[in-house]
Order: structure tokens, then sequence, then C-alpha cells
């Protein structure tokens, strides 16, 4: 397993909608009021998939990595988190257990929440309750909408659905279209998709020789937004709303 500083997002401006987007100032209170600080430095493993799910993170400061791996021990990442986001497990369920392995990725300020005080948050408090639920049901949808485009449009697809949501969450214009902000090794692009760094390659490649893409000191330049959704299999409308189509 890799667990070194997967993305350099000092400069990153990222969009994403966060729990803080879906709940009142009085309702983030009460969710800050159960949540105890802890530190992880870089390297730290948070959890493993299949460990009791009893606890909900939410980061202060730094990055986490979500990712399963797979049986010959490939990465597959589907979350870089970071500052306001929260991740855990909370399915209603007696003895759940996380579903995918979560990372420190670079030394972070975390608020940790046992699922058994949010649960009586969310049973005292029934507008807290109903603006949670949007918050889930959005974190669900952005999970789907990942694996579908990674099973329905292959892996250039995959490739051009991930710039997509890295242009959506990291995206500065650019005098050639829409810069990543975001410094990406071959490797890591390879991880959230499930394929080789070899096969990123080529695609990438692919694209630039096409003029979709270009590069700008190391980072991605997307030139032809328009052609990578088409690639991506991206509905022209009802569009995909932003919020979901993010990294």
């Amino acid at each position: 397993m890799t667990t070194t500083n997967t993305m350099n997002t000092n400069e990153a401006n990222s969009s994403k909608y966060q729990i803080s987007d879906f709940l009142t100032a009085e309702q983030f209170q009460r969710l800050e009021s159960v949540m105890y600080a802890r530190k992880f430095q870089a390297n730290t493993t948070l959890f493993w998939e299949g460990d009791p799910a009893d606890k909900l993170f939410y980061v202060k400061s730094g990055q986490v990595k979500i990712y399963k791996t797979t049986e010959d021990g490939k990465e597959l990442i589907l979350y870089i988190l970071q500052k306001g986001d929260l991740f855990g497990e909370l399915g209603g369920l007696s003895h759940l257990h996380y579903s995918f392995n979560a990372v420190v990725t670079k030394d972070a300020d975390i608020g940790v929440v046992q699922t058994a005080d949010l649960e009586v948050l969310i049973y005292q408090n029934g507008e807290f309750a109903v603006d949670f639920m949007k918050w889930m049901g959005l974190t669900h949808r952005t999970t789907q909408s990942k694996f579908r485009d990674l099973l329905l449009y292959g892996k250039p697809g995959a490739l051009a659905s991930t710039l997509v949501r890295m242009s959506n969450s990291y995206g500065q214009p650019h005098k050639n279209g829409v810069k990543i902000n975001v410094k990406l090794t071959n490797t890591e692009l390879a991880q959230f998709i499930g394929t080789t760094r070899e096969s990123v390659n080529r695609l990438l490649s692919g694209l630039k020789d096409e003029g979709v893409i270009d590069y700008d000191k190391n980072h991605i330049v997307i030139c032809n937004l328009t052609q990578l959704k088409c690639i991506a299999g991206c509905p022209s409308f009802p569009a995909c709303p932003k919020e979901v189509c993010r990294i």
C-alpha cells in the first residue's frame, strides 16, 4: 500500500459541497459539540475496510485519502478529502463495518464523532436529521456516478470523467482553457480509475495529440472540455450538477 502524500493541494481551490453547506450555523454547532479533536500525522491509517464503523471524521485541516484495495493489491481512490469534509459510514444497521480504507496523506486536525452521539442528535432534532439526510444523499449520488462512469464507459471514459470532476473541484481559468490547480502523477490518476500507469500514459498522450488537454508546469490544462465530456458520456441535458460531478 502506498501511503505517501497523494496530492499537492497547497494552491488548490476546492469547490466541493460540504456538510456545512447543508446545516444551519446552529445545527453545525450541535455537530461540533459532539466532536473530540485529534491530530494525525501523514501516513496514519484512520481505519481499514472491515473495521467496525463506529465513528465519523470531520477534517478541520490536512488531507485524507479514501480508497479501496483490490484482491491483487491495487488501489482505487474514491475521494481525496480536505478541510470541511465529513466522512465515515452511517447505515442505520447494527454491526456496520467500513467498506473502504482511510489514510491521512497530509498532517491533519480531525474532529471525531462517535456514531452513537450522532444518532442522538438525529433522534432529538428533526430539522438536523432532514438536512443531514440531504448531505448523505448527495454523497451517495456522487459515489454512484463515479462507479457508473468507471463501469459503463471503460478506461478512456473513466479518465475523462476524472478530469472533468477535477476541473469542477480544482479548475482555474487558463489562457488555453481550464487549469487543474493540483499536481497529479500518472500513477495517482491510474488509482482513480483502477488501471495501470502505462495505460494512463497512453490515454493522456492521445488526449494531448488531439488537443483535448495540454500541460503547464506539470499541471493538466483542459483545452476542450466539451470533447472531454463527450468521451466521458456526460449527458448534455440535464447536465450533472457540479455538487455531484466532483472528485
